[in-house]
C-alpha cells in the first residue's frame, strides 16, 4: 500500500508539466496509482454517446488524473506551496508547514 501526501480538499498547485502553475482543489486521491484528480487542470475531452431517447450526445471536457508527485500542497496559513512535514504520534498526528518561517499545522 503506497501513500499520498495529500487529501481529498486539499488546495495544491501543479510544479511540473503542461498545467504547471495551476492551481486547483484535490477532488479525488488515488493512492494505489499514486494518482490525483483536480479541479480545472489536466482537462481532457471525451466523446459521449446520449444514453436514453432525447438526450444529446456529444463533446465534454473532464478532468484527467495525473500524478501526485507533480503537485504540491498550498498551506492555508502562508499562502505558498510547500512539502508536507509530519508532528506528533498516532492520533495526534498533524501535518505541517516546512516552509521557514511558518510552522502551521493543517
Amino acid at each position: 500500500m503506497s501513500k499520498v501526501h495529500v487529501k481529498t480538499g486539499d488546495e495544491v498547485i501543479v510544479i511540473n508539466g503542461k498545467n504547471r502553475g495551476k492551481k486547483g482543489k484535490v477532488l479525488e486521491v488515488s493512492p494505489k496509482e499514486g494518482k490525483v484528480i483536480v479541479e480545472g487542470v489536466n482537462m481532457v475531452t471525451k466523446h459521449v454517446k446520449p444514453r436514453q431517447m432525447g438526450q444529446p450526445g456529444g463533446l465534454i471536457k473532464a478532468e484527467s488524473a495525473l500524478y501526485a508527485s507533480k503537485v504540491q500542497l498550498i498551506c492555508p496559513k502562508c499562502g505558498k506551496p510547500t512539502r508536507v512535514g509530519h508532528e506528533g504520534k498516532g492520533k495526534d498526528k498533524k501535518r505541517v508547514c516546512k516552509n521557514k518561517d511558518c510552522g502551521a499545522q493543517f
